[in-house]
């Protein structure tokens, strides 16, 4: 193909993919009650599975800190349009989730042609990992997470004469963020993988700043999660292990490399 035939074909991955995220959209706007009430809104919720473990744990072991979320945070809406506009984009965020395994299935048919027979091959699951990746990544930060940060960020106070007020869109704001970011940083090994097979990575170079990789590890926990250490580690730790197999990864893909080019 031609440079414009190549961007007529990523305009028609583009248009399906959008259309993908839209359609889910619409199915997250249809199912209101369920989205909000069921899904964004539990973490704040006593009844929140994470909730009830962290305070049953604290009850055991004693220690009422660990107990978090005991009080549900009560949000409010101050804008006269507030709540359609956050409803709007919820809809649109939950599309987007919901449309990740197809979104990621037509970038892949889009750069399939592109590959050799052999590369096809041992990237025949790529798009089932992609996913998975970025949906463990939603997942570990809805139910570990965003209920850390909402507790920790509904009940800061500077001086117990400022009483916390939060804004429906603020919190819904956090909650997306939150999820969205670390569906992303799950994705290392797939970035680490493209990387070593344009060879801009290798393993030894990845072995030799370790230290520094987790130093901007903790700075990426810092940055995604509220500023508790507790929050930070508790992303920082699987980070770290997807680093470690990233270097795995990247042996590999190094390895065919020097094979294919001996």
């Amino acid at each position: 193909m031609s440079f414009w035939g190549h961007l007529e074909e990523l305009r028609g991955h583009l248009i399906r993919s959008a259309l993908a995220i839209v359609s889910g959209a619409i199915v997250a706007f249809l199912a209101k009650d369920f989205i909000f009430n069921t899904i964004i809104l539990a973490p704040k919720e006593t009844y929140f599975f994470t909730n009830r473990l962290f305070c049953h744990i604290s009850r055991e072991l004693s220690l009422p800190a660990l107990c978090i979320n005991a009080k549900p945070l009560q949000l409010i809406n101050i804008d006269m349009a507030g709540q359609f506009t956050t409803h709007i984009f919820t809809s649109l965020i939950a599309g987007l989730i919901i449309a990740v395994p197809y979104v990621i299935w037509e970038i892949w048919r889009f750069i399939k042609p592109g590959l050799e027979p052999r590369e096809k091959e041992n990237a025949g699951g790529a798009v089932l990992v992609t996913s998975f990746l970025f949906l463990t990544g939603v997942i570990f930060a809805y139910f570990l997470i965003v209920p850390l940060s909402v507790n920790f960020l509904g009940n800061y106070q500077v001086s117990t004469l400022v009483e916390n007020q939060v804004a429906l869109r603020s919190y819904i704001r956090l909650v997306t963020t939150i999820t969205l970011a670390t569906g992303v940083v799950f994705e290392l090994p797939i970035f680490v993988y493209f990387l070593s097979k344009a060879g801009l990575l290798t393993p030894e170079f990845m072995k030799k700043n370790r230290k520094l990789a987790y130093v901007l590890i903790i700075t990426l926990s810092a940055i995604i999660t509220p500023p508790d250490v507790f929050s930070q580690i508790m992303v920082g730790i699987p980070l770290i292990f997807l680093y470690e197999i990233s270097i795995g990864i990247c042996k590999r893909v190094t390895r065919r490399l020097e094979e294919k080019l001996a």
